[in-house]
């Protein structure tokens, strides 16, 4: 079969079907019963079926007839259905939520919010993934990556949720050891303890300070792709490290940390990323906007 029946002639055989009228279902289309009996006979023609026995008084249905109308109607509730779960996606918050999103900004920062916006919205199936390597959203089935810094692939939105800003630290044991730089291009004669993060080149340094954006080469005795265990071995007085305002602002308020040239940092803003516009997924939009309004109380 080249052509396939149109959902309108379908729709219309069902009416005329239940009002067993041509003028009934015209008249309650607001259409004329010429234009009825035309987009009947041209059903009939696509299907190459006779549908309705048509006699002056009333329109009764064929064997065929019953069988096209019995699946017409099974194909209208079909989408019918298919319209009203697409609507109600764009509207009800619900269904599988595939979020990632690096490990400690994830487990410090976003699964404490995800744990209330699950008891806000009980329909959700929150699932979140924490990876330290780059995230294909698409490719992968993320609905949402939650990123620090680092740019965005030109077809996903990007909305930011949180400013942040990565900083130096030291320890003040360590400042006592080896001193405190004075420049930021001594930081290549200083013990650094290097990351590798998702969106960081190895022992490279991109920091803005009072010259604009100046690069350092940085090396040290120990180096990890945990931020955590990072943070941790600065605070041991092992050298100086580049961490998120976020991550160290509790070691710097207890002394434990200390800051390094302060006018002096890296621009690591928080962003959500996802491949669909706020308004065609109710489930992104209320995740976004819970995450920014969460995490506004410490940016």
């Amino acid at each position: 079969m080249n052509n396939l029946p149109a959902i309108e002639d379908l729709r219309l055989l069902c009416a005329v079907v239940r009002n067993r009228s041509f003028v009934a279902t015209a008249s309650e289309l607001g259409a004329s019963p010429a234009f009825v009996s035309k987009r009947i006979a041209v059903l009939e023609e696509v299907l190459h079926v006779r549908l309705l026995h048509r006699t002056t008084r009333r329109v009764s249905m064929t064997e065929d007839g019953e069988t096209v109308c019995r699946l017409a109607q099974r194909i209208i509730d079909d989408m019918e259905q298919m319209a009203e779960a697409v609507t109600t996606a764009k509207i009800t918050p619900r269904g599988l939520l595939r979020i990632s999103a690096s490990a400690g900004f994830g487990r410090k920062r976003i699964a404490p919010v995800l744990s209330e916006l699950a008891v806000q919205y009980p329909l959700l199936r929150i699932q979140l993934e924490l990876l330290s390597r780059p995230v294909d959203l698409i490719g992968e089935g993320f609905d949402l990556d939650i990123r620090i810094g680092g740019e965005s692939e030109p077809n996903l939105m990007v909305k930011r949720i949180a400013v942040n800003a990565r900083i130096l630290c030291a320890a003040p044991t360590y400042l006592e050891r080896c001193g405190a730089p004075t420049d930021v291009f001594d930081l290549e004669k200083h013990a650094c303890i290097v990351i590798r993060e998702r969106d960081q080149s190895f022992g490279v340094w991109k920091l803005k300070g009072p010259k604009g954006m100046e690069t350092v080469h940085v090396t040290g005795p120990l180096s990890c792709n945990n931020g955590e265990i990072i943070q941790q071995w600065g605070v041991d007085g092992h050298g100086i490290i580049l961490r998120s305002i976020w991550d160290v602002d509790d070691c710097l308020r207890e002394g434990r940390l200390v800051r390094v040239l302060p006018e002096y940092q890296q621009d690591a803003n928080i962003s959500a990323v996802y491949p669909l516009r706020l308004t065609e997924s109710a489930k992104i939009r209320v995740c976004v906007e819970f995450l920014q309004e969460r995490l506004a109380a410490w940016s």
